[in-house]
């Protein structure tokens, strides 16, 4: 199930929100958001949910015994082992046994194993746990159920943001759901929405179609179509889940950390990641580059720990030899700008060429990201740097693809894209207009999905 569907905005999250107003107990609340979350995780997986609780069941265990034994270190190791352990087997046996395969002229039987629902985010919650109370970091959670609350709550259990135990910690049991709390989580949950349902999915058909088309089609034009469109796409496809998850959070009473802050408009790789995926950037940031020694080891330390991490989280992405290259090109860009600074310039020249320059290594490095090889991005860039004669073909397929409302999409992508809506939101009468256009916005999302319009998600197996 995913938020943007008929069945989760019309049935799933009213019957929710109205249970949760009916009791005022927060240990009732709790139990009713617990049983919610897992009949929203089994409603797309009926088989994995168990696995997800033997998950939650295991680091519970470990963090009590890390807690209460001498023998911290050892049960750390092992509860990292069996999360990794887990994570590698669901996400990577099929790549592995098929790259040993193609690369030794193996014939090993290759397993038919599905990959579980956001298996990568609730792993990477329960590590944090575990690894924050052997850090004493936070309190260990001696009542299973709050722990599993914590780790499959549905508001972030699909695609995120990757919530650390020790943000929400007093809120499981101490959380004020006001009138005003409410408004701001519903505003916040529909502006998501509308980034979903009529920028992402429409800008979504434009890159799906470029990227699957007959190579023999796509000419310049189309190439770098599909380039931005697949760009404005991944953003606006996973910061509208995100506010839409922080939004569900604040309904209920959490209030969860900002997972994206405009990426695009920053001048630097650097700048990029601390803007992207916030919460993944932390989680890498916290538990493998500071472990590795961090910047304090000199700086030639410093570059290698920060390019071990971006292979690492090209290689959370996902089981493909793409995703593991476009986290070894974004690592190369990091170690290039740390052995060559790029200084915040308030000269306005100087600011649009590094902006140029970080949109370019981020485009370059999403077509990476979305071609399904590495040959179909080698095609794929030749297309984008060839100018040649195009079929006629290629133009029918352009003037279909560039329709008012996909047009529209792509342009209030690349305005939205920007810290507009911020701005706008910091006058009082648009602030109070905000709210009318949030129902509004709800109303017309509604209207498109019952029609049947396109609707992916990218990080929806993540």
């Amino acid at each position: 199930m995913v938020f943007s569907s008929i069945t989760f905005l019309c049935i799933f999250l009213p019957v929710v929100i109205i249970f949760d107003r009916i009791f005022k107990n927060v240990h009732i609340k709790n139990a009713l958001l617990l049983i919610a979350s897992l009949l929203f995780y089994a409603y797309g997986e009926p088989v994995y949910v168990f696995l997800m609780v033997i998950s939650a069941q295991f680091n519970y265990v470990f963090a009590l015994l890390i807690d209460m034994t001498r023998f911290k270190k050892l049960f750390l190791s092992l509860a990292v082992s069996v999360n990794l352990g887990a994570l590698v087997f669901f996400k990577y046996t099929v790549f592995l046994v098929t790259s040993f395969n193609e690369g030794f002229g193996l014939s090993l039987h290759v397993p038919q194993v599905t990959l579980p629902l956001g298996i990568s985010f609730f792993t990477f919650q329960a590590m944090s746990y575990v690894i924050d109370v052997y850090r004493k970091d936070c309190k260990v959670q001696r009542n299973f159920g709050r722990l599993l609350l914590y780790i499959s709550f549905f508001p972030q259990l699909i695609a995120g943001p990757i919530v650390k135990y020790r943000d929400i910690e007093e809120q499981i049991l101490n959380r004020k759901i006001t009138s005003d709390s409410t408004m701001i989580g519903i505003r916040r949950f529909a502006a998501g929405l509308a980034k979903k349902v009529f920028i992402a999915n429409n800008v979504a058909l434009i890159a799906d179609t470029v990227f699957d088309a007959d190579p023999g089609l796509i000419d310049i034009r189309l190439a770098w179509l599909g380039a931005v469109a697949y760009m404005l796409q991944i953003y606006f496809d996973f910061s509208g889940y995100s506010d839409m998850a922080i939004g569900l959070g604040r309904i209920f009473g959490f209030e969860f950390k900002e997972n994206f802050d405009h990426p695009y408009i920053s001048g630097s790789v650097q700048e990029f990641w601390r803007r992207w995926h916030i919460s993944l950037s932390t989680w890498f940031k916290e538990y493998l580059y500071i472990p590795l020694g961090g910047n304090r080891k000199g700086k030639v330390r410093t570059i290698i720990n920060k390019f071990i991490v971006f292979v690492c989280t090209g290689i959370w992405h996902g089981a493909n030899w793409t995703f593991l290259f476009w986290g070894i090109y974004h690592g190369s860009f990091l170690m290039a700008e740390q052995l060559i600074p790029v200084k915040k310039d308030k000269n306005l020249i100087m600011r649009i060429i590094s902006h140029i320059y970080l949109i370019f290594v981020v485009m370059i490095g999403f077509v990476l990201f979305r071609a399904d090889s590495i040959s179909g991005f080698g095609l794929m860039i030749s297309k984008m740097f060839t100018v040649s004669s195009s079929p006629i073909g290629s133009y029918y397929l352009l003037m279909k693809l560039l329709t008012p409302v996909n047009l529209t999409a792509l342009i209030a992508g690349i305005v939205f894209s920007m810290p507009v809506a911020d701005k706008i939101r910091k006058n009082r009468i648009t602030e109070a207009l905000s709210y009318v256009l949030s129902l509004a916005a709800v109303i017309l999302t509604l209207l498109s999905l019952s029609s049947g319009s396109y609707n992916p998600f990218i990080y929806f197996r993540f």
